[in-house]
């Protein structure tokens, strides 16, 4: 059996948590979230950098010091499990609807795959994504649900790294494939819009969300983010988990 690398919420207790989903089109619902650990891109304002930003390492993020980068301890912030081992985590909540996060769940395929036959058919399985990685014909299969945030230029990622054309337009073409922008300013919609328009994503299948690790900060760009939903036809998603837990590990 494999094993899966997961984030944790201290030290070697892997953050596998039962709560409501804060975002998307499942917001609300009860859902076990299963975070696992390591991405292929460093955005700047990342609100799980644990995930990534290991000692070591020489990448930026906002709460990087003048004296002193704000890095991770790697064997702290990860655990390494059999999938069976995750499989019974799982079952413990008795809640059927799973969420796979990260970091970038995506590059963990084959081991989620093994993971999901375990738990079996009952589950109801989404994923959160940077839309860089496709899906693996071993674990589409088992994926119910697809939320893809593609990155836009403020998250500090190179263009040719955030962006892949040809991934983002295969995901355009799956029903089960919602796009989920964070979005930081005004001017970043019009990111959005040039990359709806190039990628072939229908405004019905697209979610403005606002960027911020505090209440206060979500509802002040909910209030300019509405009326330009309204316009374009976008959805909106807010960050129920930021309002009812604020910004901390396992919520």
């Amino acid at each position: 059996m494999p094993n899966l690398i997961l984030a944790t919420t201290a030290p070697g207790e892997p953050e596998i948590f039962q709560s409501l989903q804060g975002e998307g089109v499942a917001v609300g619902r009860p859902s076990v979230f299963v975070r696992l650990s390591g991405c292929n891109l460093r955005c700047h304002w990342c609100d799980t950098p644990y995930t990534w930003n290991f000692e070591g390492t020489d990448y930026r993020h906002r709460d990087d010091r003048p004296d002193a980068s704000a890095k991770h301890l790697r064997d702290a912030n990860r655990v390494v499990w059999r999938v069976e081992r995750v499989a019974e985590a799982v079952r413990a909540f008795d809640c059927h609807h799973l969420v796979f996060t990260g970091g970038e769940p995506l590059l963990q395929q084959p081991a989620l795959a093994v993971l999901c036959e375990l738990l079996g058919p009952g589950c109801h399985v989404e994923i959160e994504s940077n839309g860089t990685v496709p899906l693996t014909p071993g674990f589409d299969p088992h994926v119910h649900q697809l939320n893809l945030s593609p990155k836009l230029s403020h998250s500090g990622n190179g263009e040719a790294d955030r962006l892949k054309p040809d991934v983002l337009a295969g995901f355009a073409k799956n029903g089960r494939a919602w796009f989920k922008f964070v979005v930081a300013g005004p001017e970043d919609v019009a990111e959005v819009d040039a990359l709806a328009a190039d990628i072939g994503i229908a405004p019905e299948r697209i979610l403005l969300m606002p960027e911020g690790v505090t209440s206060a900060a979500v509802r002040e760009r909910m209030a300019w983010l509405a009326p330009i939903c309204l316009a374009r036809g976008y959805r909106m998603s807010d960050r129920l988990h930021i309002h009812l837990y604020g910004d901390t590990r396992g919520t």
